[in-house]
């Protein structure tokens, strides 16, 4: 499928892209399984409290059982005093972890996801960036003039070495290159931003 390709002074070409990528059935339901799943593992939970019988001090009897007019207390380790231990509180056990995503799940979910956003027109590809651009405000510039205040950028890595810096500090604007975004990044922006070279790498995977 040819798509459009612009550098950044805006003038645009045509690159032919693999319909595997571009062009996928998209399925959202298997897109919907893979981020659940993706969240699920990346979820840990550690929050601990100590149980009664963790907690350390002496065991004996506060008072007398009898004989004194107040309640019946055996140790102060008791969940109802200070210092004493947490009644039913998190056990840092909890496991949410699902079974782990096959390479054919994700890399479907992937071209599903970037199909979705080829029909919504927030793909864009851009030539490789050959210069190094070091100044946020010009690369912010940039992002303003193709309407990707809000995108993922997935470059090869000459281009992202060249615009690293310049991009850093963008807020809600994050850079990567092909083997290290996931179906998750590819939901959360609403742009997806590939280099001429990133999205042949991809091309190549399926």
């Amino acid at each position: 499928m040819k798509i459009n390709k612009i550098n950044i002074e805006g003038k645009i070409n045509s690159i032919e892209v693999s319909d595997k990528i571009v062009g996928a059935k998209i399925n959202n339901k298997l897109v919907s399984n893979v981020l659940y799943k993706t969240n699920a593992n990346y979820k840990g939970r550690k929050a601990k409290t100590k149980q009664k019988n963790e907690i350390s001090g002496s065991t004996s009897k506060i008072y007398a059982q009898k004989g004194t007019g107040n309640a019946r207390h055996a140790s102060k380790k008791a969940p109802i005093f200070v210092g004493g231990g947490v009644a039913h509180g998190p056990k840092g056990e909890s496991n949410y972890k699902k079974r782990k995503l096959n390479k054919s799940e994700k890399k479907l979910s992937v071209a599903s996801l970037i199909t979705k956003k080829n029909r919504l027109k927030d793909l864009i590809i851009f030539d490789d960036f050959q210069k190094e651009i070091i100044k946020t405000k010009e690369m912010n510039n940039i992002l303003i003039k193709f309407e990707a205040k809000n995108s993922i950028i997935i470059a090869d890595i000459k281009s992202k070495n060249n615009i690293y810096k310049s991009v850093r500090n963008i807020p809600n604007v994050k850079i990567t290159d092909i083997n290290h975004f996931s179906s998750y990044d590819l939901a959360k922006f609403k742009k997806i931003i590939f280099t001429e070279t990133s999205i042949k790498e991809l091309e190549k995977r399926y």
